[in-house]
């Protein structure tokens, strides 16, 4: 016996020995002057293969001891285990040789803890749930299956019993396609095996609406863990599901403030077509444009990439049933819409020579002040305008030329490598455009969103109408997947958030953008612009995001994997119509061209707040925004962009404050409003027989 322990020992000893001198070293290369594609790739000495490799990058997988995309200039942290449990960790930073690596680098420190505020969760911070997604079950479907696929698939036969337990890798079923092929399916996971199909029944066929639409329709199989096991992203850290403070800062704000107006998303919704129809435009009352081309210069900051990307990735996250909650959050966001409008027109301030000067940054400090709170009113304004800036110049211009002009090269190649010359054309045309301010703006706008519009809403709604079979599948899946969605989708509450934070992020109900461009509206009752604005969510959610969500549900779109954002709402169209992913991608260059006008415009009104109200520092931010609309074209700035986009997001904080605080205000200047429209005291054009 002593023998056999003293040679256990001495084949034991020498490997802890070994395994306990642990050496990492990195080579860190930067290939080119591009962003995000350092890479570091580790050589371990000592130790005991076979080694884990944890990244702090959530991308690389723990058997991967090269990590790739990486951004310059930031540290990155690899945790090297071996077979016997020793670690060493060891850091590394790919060196910045480009100004844009340099500006990229040094920005995503930012983004990190501007996203920490965004997108903290208050409720698992305290404990109520676990943001963490557990799965108690694996679907196990047809190999190597995309919703590309042509074919047809039957179950042959059964290997293993309903009920049984099962191994990994061990064989559980016999299937074969169209074509008489079979396949031995393995199974993906150890537990209980649980059968979804009988043997001789179709799994898949592709000539089938229904399974091309619905989600998960080759799965065939379900293997049921023993007890819930932890998702987790490639590196090992696990997968979560945070309600984000963001989403529930617009969110419960919207629902407020349609409890506190008497629920004037519906019941002033006709009242808002008339008045956006020009049936109460006063000719004499004060203000810059008519109702229509405010609404239209509001709709055009907010109809654009999201619409097209945005609810894309936003269905590919949450499956069908985020469109659902894109909905409801769309119809509550009108209320938002509402009251911010509503205090944008009362406390404009019109100049002698009629330029207009109103949004959040006025009622914020004048709204304030009137109630005793001056120096808050002051700082909130102050906020606001500091961060209106910074949005206009990102996520208001940049990032709208830097993705309208990937997605027009995309389909015109011969636009590839000119990137600088297309910013220098888009800045021309914006240019011409904000040189002549709200009035020039909202005359284009007026223009260019109707046409941008129909054409999106008419090819949507023909494909829709080409795949009218397949109605009764695609909004089963939407109400599945809305109230019975899968753990991969974050389960009911996971789904309810991707839906609610792709509308609020999308319609920007309560970031104040709107108030800025209706407070021109030509009008002498406040609230009559209010009912105006409160159609830019239902236009912008309610139709043109949902309508995107249903291309790609009625085409089977949103269960293709490997495609995202744009490309995916592109092929989706593609699929039906071959040429309109050309029109399609036109369309976003209008989308982006009328976005960033419209944007010129909220940050010049913040500009001009925070440096003077005089027609050369308007020129000075107008001459600043036209040459960030060249640098978005020609360079990808990555973290900058993605700072600046969250600084729209950033913009609701000071903004909601303020409106919680006015919200008693604006019901009343309603009560009377009504009032004055029941006994007929409001301007109405007299119909024409």
């Amino acid at each position: 016996m002593k023998k056999i322990l003293l040679s256990i020992f001495t084949v034991i000893l020498p490997i802890i020995a070994f395994a306990q001198d642990l050496e990492i070293e990195g080579l860190v290369s930067n290939p080119s002057t591009s962003i995000n594609d350092g890479s570091i790739k580790i050589t371990v000495k000592g130790g005991v293969e076979p080694f884990t490799y944890r990244w702090s990058n959530q991308s690389t997988p723990l058997n991967s001891n090269r990590a790739m995309g990486l951004t310059e200039g930031v540290p990155y942290t690899v945790l090297v285990t071996d077979a016997v449990g020793n670690s060493k960790t060891a850091v590394f930073t790919v060196k910045s040789d480009a100004i844009t690596e340099v500006f990229n680098g040094t920005m995503t420190p930012a983004v990190s803890a501007l996203g920490a505020v965004l997108f903290w969760d208050p409720f698992a911070a305290i404990g109520v749930y676990d943001p963490v997604v557990y799965a108690d079950s694996k679907q196990i479907g047809i190999p190597d299956w995309n919703n590309r696929v042509d074919n047809k698939y039957t179950l042959v036969k059964w290997l293993k019993k309903d009920g049984e337990k099962i191994s990994t890798n061990e064989p559980i079923a016999v299937i074969k396609d169209d074509l008489g092929e079979e396949i031995t399916v393995k199974s993906t996971g150890k537990g209980t095996l649980k059968q979804l199909t009988a043997e001789g029944k179709v799994i898949y066929n592709s000539d089938n609406a229904q399974h091309v639409i619905e989600q998960g329709a080759h799965f065939f199989a379900e293997v049921k863990y023993y007890e819930p096991i932890v998702l987790t992203h490639p590196n090992g850290d696990p997968l979560t599901k945070p309600i984000s403070f963001i989403v529930i800062w617009l969110v419960f704000g919207a629902l407020f403030f349609t409890i506190r107006m008497g629920f004037i998303n519906i019941r002033g919704f006709k009242h808002a077509i008339d008045l956006a129809r020009g049936k109460y435009d006063d000719p004499d009352a004060p203000g810059q444009v008519t109702h229509f081309q405010a609404l239209a210069t509001a709709v055009s900051g907010t109809v654009g990439l999201g619409n097209i990307a945005g609810v894309a990735v936003a269905v590919s996250l949450g499956g069908a049933g985020a469109t659902f909650w894109m909905i409801v959050c769309g119809l509550l966001g009108m209320s938002t819409k509402f009251v911010e409008c509503t205090l944008g027109v009362k406390y404009r301030d019109i100049l002698p020579d009629g330029r207009v000067f109103g949004g959040p940054m006025n009622y914020l400090r004048y709204g304030l002040e009137k109630r005793n709170m001056k120096g808050m009113g002051k700082v909130l304004a102050g906020m606001f305008a500091v961060l209106a800036v910074g949005a206009s110049f990102g996520g208001g211009n940049m990032f709208q030329a830097n993705q309208s002009f990937e997605q027009l090269a995309g389909q015109f190649p011969m636009l590839e490598g000119h990137g600088f010359y297309f910013g220098i054309v888009t800045a021309i045309l914006v240019g011409v455009v904000i040189i002549g301010g709200i009035s020039s703006i909202a005359k284009v706008t007026g223009k260019v969103v109707p046409i941008m519009a129909s054409i999106y809403i008419v090819a949507a709604l023909a494909v829709i109408i080409m795949n009218i079979q397949n109605i009764g599948p695609a909004f089963s899946a939407i109400y599945d997947g809305a109230f019975s969605p899968s753990a991969l989708k974050g389960g009911v509450i996971g789904v309810l958030v991707v839906g609610f934070q792709r509308a609020a992020f999308s319609n920007e109900a309560g970031v104040g953008s709107a108030a800025i461009a209706h407070s021109t509206a030509k009008t002498n009752n406040p609230p009559s612009e209010g009912f105006v604005a409160l159609l830019e969510p239902f236009i912008d959610t309610v139709v043109v995001c949902t309508l995107t969500a249903l291309v790609l549900i009625f085409t089977g779109m949103h269960e293709v994997e490997g495609l995202v954002g744009a490309q995916l709402t592109s092929d989706a169209f593609g699929s039906q119509i071959s040429w309109f992913p050309y029109v399609l991608a036109l369309a976003v260059f209008l989308f982006a061209f009328s976005t960033m006008i419209s944007w010129s415009y909220y940050g010049m009104r913040a500009w001009t707040y925070l440096f003077g109200k005089s027609k050369k520092i308007e020129f000075i931010y107008k001459m600043l925004f036209l040459v960030f609309v060249v640098i978005g074209a020609s360079v990808s700035l990555g973290a900058v962009l993605d700072f600046s986009d969250m600084m729209i997001l950033a913009m609701s904080f000071p903004n909601i404050i303020g409106l919680y605080i006015m919200s008693g205000e604006v019901k009343g200047d309603l009560a009377q409003y009504i009032k004055k429209l029941k006994s007929n005291q409001l301007y109405k054009k007299i119909a024409v027989k």
